[in-house]
């Protein structure tokens, strides 16, 4: 541990000096401007060492990259082009200009650098769902042990309130387990014996004994671990526009200067060399990328910035830019299209009872109880103002897990709970056939009715869904850990086009991949998929998604790391503010692009024909430049 704090701390010494030397060489250009202007009698190399000082500390990772990647074969890429140029311009006296190009160049790098870097920086909030340690039950007794040594068929114990370290089966004990951060499902699962636990999963109460069936390093919450660092590595990215672009533009321009400084007065016998050799250097000033380096990276900020305003954080110009291809979108459920809180959304009664005392009975069968079945019932009893729940009417409660409730309520005795407790107790019931979790109540061994509990869809999907469909999205999906019947449920209410149920983590990224990327490889095609996600459990195909979006309100921490957009307020319709803002930005870019080629064609010619001087070679660098930064302003812009 300490030698990897120690690896940490020298990196972050590194990072400031680096830091510390680009604002030292900035000060030095600002000073020799300044020197320039206030003092031009100042003597040329006093002038020249506070320029090449300034050079060498903004430029000198250029120039370092430069050399290595020529060692490695490697010579005609943007680096190399600019190092030739402000070279160039050092060599014909315009000392500013030289490190002007660097200074651009660096500023554009580190911010689409810094953006990029932070679109996956941990997954400590991910690690926590996986536990080292485990209570291995022995002929001695329990002992602590480190769940690497758990070997399959051990028996391990989980007390309450503790994570399950790995895959089992209970053999003793019963018990609600909270499975949130495997499936995203709000609603705990009652187990007990022969039951089936899952890693990463909290026991809300009670002790189980659980006989391992998978080992550390193959149980549910390691591979989720693992899906979320090797999915990154298979994220296609998005192609980088100027390292393409220059693989062709650098050595043609570098041609044609060399070309201008020797084939004129040397084999055509037109003027000096020095001449010629001055035309050349212009041609290079002027061919500097300064301007197309700038407005990428200026014009993506710009959509980034409006995207945030709008409450969309978008990690990176790349993942902006990949918007613009989007053909295919899944969401998950809970949490994303849904609200994630149970709600009470039907109470059936029976004859002899009313609503309203199924609820009022249910209520206060429920009233110890945390569980967010109770709670919802509670809530929507206490809803009415007229209605209160007196503690002393209740008594001789008894809570059989798995099962529900027995409790005296008054003078009568009142079962809250599932079918089973309804058939263990000899209470004549029938099955509800409802959408959601269903809680029987009797009284006095009699039928009362069922409280209903399910999630609602959000009022914002539908618009999100009709939305998406009518900007050119051709498949919509959605991705579930919850039941087949609500799945479908929701999906049909929704107008989604398939959904997929009962998945976990892996799943997911097996249904992504089998499913979605193989039809996309079979039709050939270069659409984008899109997953929008909320729980630690979409954390792995959010990160193997082509594009992954978090909702960062609701959603955890591990998801928002993994992601590569994140939407703050949690509603669906903002990623087609989103796309709309990528569209929006990809023209300003292209429009930024062809001017700056434009203008560098025409002078560019000016230049080799010897009717441009620097005057205007600093104005087809910088005065581009400039022009493609105000164009930017407008992807700031929002409607």
């Amino acid at each position: 541990m300490s030698s990897i704090f120690f690896i940490e701390e020298e990196m972050s010494r590194e990072s400031i000096l680096k830091s510390k030397s680009f604002l030292a060489g900035v000060i030095l250009f600002a000073l020799g401007t300044g020197m320039g202007l206030i003092a031009p009698e100042l003597p040329v190399m006093a002038k020249a060492a506070v320029f090449l000082a300034a050079y060498l500390l903004i430029g000198k990772d250029i120039l370092l990259t430069a050399g290595r990647n020529i060692l490695r074969g490697r010579v005609f890429d943007e680096n190399f082009l600019m190092t030739v140029a402000s070279i160039g311009a050092f060599l014909i006296g315009e000392y500013p200009e030289a490190v002007a190009v660097m200074l651009f160049y660096q500023a554009g790098e580190y911010m689409q650098e810094r953006a990029v870097s932070n679109s996956r920086k941990s997954i400590s909030a991910l690690m926590d769902i996986r536990p080292d340690t485990a209570n291995l039950q022995t002929t001695d007794g329990i002992r602590v042990v480190d769940a690497k040594e758990i070997r399959v068929g051990d028996t391990i114990i989980i007390k309450a309130g503790e994570k399950v370290p790995l895959d089992g089966i209970v053999s003793d004990g019963s018990s609600s387990i909270d499975m949130r951060a495997l499936t995203g499902e709000s609603l705990p699962q009652d187990v007990s014996a022969g039951s089936v636990v899952l890693s990463g999963s909290i026991n809300r109460q009670g002790l189980l004994q659980v006989q391992v069936t998978k080992e550390f390093a193959e149980s549910t919450a390691s591979k989720i671990i693992e899906l979320v660092q090797n999915a990154s590595s298979k994220k296609a990215k998005t192609e980088n526009f100027i390292t393409k672009f220059a693989g062709y533009y650098t050595p043609v321009v570098v041609g044609v200067a060399a070309a201008l400084a020797l084939i004129p007065p040397f084999a055509l016998g037109l003027g000096s060399f020095s001449e010629w050799l001055y035309r050349a250097l212009v041609f290079l000033v002027i061919s500097c990328p300064c301007a197309l380096v700038i407005s990428i990276p200026l014009g993506f900020f710009g959509g980034i910035g409006a995207a945030s305003s709008k409450g969309i954080l978008v990690k990176g110009g790349n993942f902006l830019e990949a918007l613009n291809a989007v053909d295919t979108v899944i969401f998950d459920k809970t949490g994303t299209l849904t609200n994630g809180i149970f709600k009470v959304t039907n109470i059936i009664s029976q004859a002899g009872f009313t609503k309203e005392e199924v609820l009022q009975y249910g209520a206060y069968a429920e009233y110890h109880s945390t569980h967010p079945i109770a709670v919802s019932i509670r809530n929507r009893y206490l809803e009415d103002a007229s209605n209160t729940i007196e503690e002393d009417w209740i008594t001789g409660l008894t809570e059989r897990a798995g099962f529900g409730i027995m409790v005296q309520v008054g003078g009568s005795s009142v079962l809250a709970g599932n079918l089973r407790l309804m058939e263990d107790e000899g209470v004549s019931v029938e099955p509800e056939d409802e959408i959601g979790t269903v809680v029987y109540i009797a009284v006095d061994r009699r039928y009362a009715g069922a409280i209903v509990i399910s999630d609602e869809a959000k009022a914002d999907s539908r618009k999100a869904i009709d939305g998406l469909r009518g900007i050119g999205v051709k498949k919509i999906a959605m991705f579930t850990g919850d039941s087949k019947k609500i799945g479908d449920q929701i999906g049909k209410e929704l107008k989604i086009d398939e959904i997929y149920s009962e998945l976990l983590p892996d799943q997911k990224v097996e249904a992504l991949e089998s499913v979605f990327y193989k039809r996309k490889s079979q039709a050939d095609r270069g659409g984008k998929v899109v997953f929008v996600g909320d729980g630690i459990n979409d954390a792995p195909v959010l990160a193997r998604a082509d594009i992954g979006i978090a909702m960062g309100g609701v959603g955890s921490d591990a998801a928002i790391e993994a992601a590569d957009i994140v939407i703050m307020n949690d509603e669906p319709s903002k990623l087609i503010t989103a796309i709309r803002i990528a569209k929006k930005t990809r023209t300003i870019v292209w429009q930024n692009i062809a001017g700056a080629l434009g203008v560098k064609g025409i002078v560019l010619l000016l230049g080799a024909l010897g009717y441009a001087t620097m005057w205007e070679a600093v104005f087809a660098d910088v005065g581009v430049a400039l022009l493609a930064v105000l164009n930017s302003v407008r992807a700031g812009r929002t409607e």
